[in-house]
């Protein structure tokens, strides 16, 4: 039996470091690319002092498992940005969660015309805003790109939460945070916000 917890530990162990690795790897990768002045949504200004992004201390805490409902029959809708654009999407469905004891829920979302590029048919959007925004994290709320997962168990990694382009330049349109996806919680985790 005490072989058995050890080994149940050490593979729940594994697995929060791999999920981990990987937000590390994502932030990594995130810094790299808006220090690169073709891939960058930076300012002039912004860019030619730009150190790298600042983020929430990676925590296993903010990986969590959701139980994912799928919707049917949504019907598609224009999604308000931060300007005149109205990209279509349908609601995929609903991932429901616990963060310190509150029951949470998030409605993810699929692009419909992103959903037609090879390599993204899977892709699916997750903006969310809490009690961060506007404080340590942007105001308008931020993002995590996931994939259609198996089953209806899906992993949330909030490690992986980035800003929307439009938190470092007014000349991008971003899709605005629905309000149902408005947490009553602090997601301590993910990019923090660019401009005091």
């Amino acid at each position: 039996m005490k072989k058995l917890l050890v080994l149940l530990f050490c593979s729940v162990f594994a697995f929060a470091q791999k999920d981990l690795t990987s937000a590390e790897k994502f932030q990594a990768g995130l810094n790299k690319s808006y220090a690169d002045s073709l891939k960058s949504p930076l300012m002039k200004k912004d860019f030619e002092v730009f150190k790298g992004l600042d983020f929430f201390p990676l925590n296993e805490k903010y990986i969590v498992e959701a139980k994912f409902i799928r919707t049917k029959k949504e019907k598609t809708f224009a999604m308000k940005t931060t300007t005149s654009r109205t990209p279509l999407y349908v609601k995929y469905g609903e991932l429901h969660f616990a963060i310190d004891g509150k029951d949470l829920k998030l409605n993810v979302y699929k692009n419909i015309e992103l959903s037609k590029k090879s390599g993204y048919e899977d892709y699916l959007f997750l903006p969310f805003s809490d009690l961060t925004c506007g404080k340590e994290s942007y105001i308008g709320g931020r993002y995590v790109d996931i994939r259609i997962q198996k089953g209806s168990t899906w992993i949330i990694d909030f490690n992986k939460a980035y800003n929307p382009y439009c938190a470092y330049n007014y000349e991008y349109s971003c899709p605005i945070v629905p309000l149902e996806n408005d947490l009553d919680v602090a997601i301590l985790a993910g990019v923090k916000k660019f401009h005091d």
